[in-house]
């Protein structure tokens, strides 16, 4: 299973990133990976395993 969270955001905080931490404690290792998709320049992974990506990246 993949989790994707959108935000309008340019920076995923912790607060962003509650219901992804929520759903990896229900589902555990069914997780595969979870994805915060922001309005951000930088693509990275959180300390707690979470990406971020930005929706520019995604295409055109």
């Amino acid at each position: 299973m993949l989790a994707i969270e959108v935000k309008l955001a340019p920076v995923a905080d912790d607060h962003d990133t509650r219901h992804l931490h929520w759903l990896r404690n229900q589902v555990g290792d069914d997780l595969l990976d979870a994805v915060v998709i922001t309005t951000g320049s930088a693509a990275y992974r959180r300390d707690d395993g979470i990406a971020v990506v930005p929706a520019a990246l995604l295409g055109p």
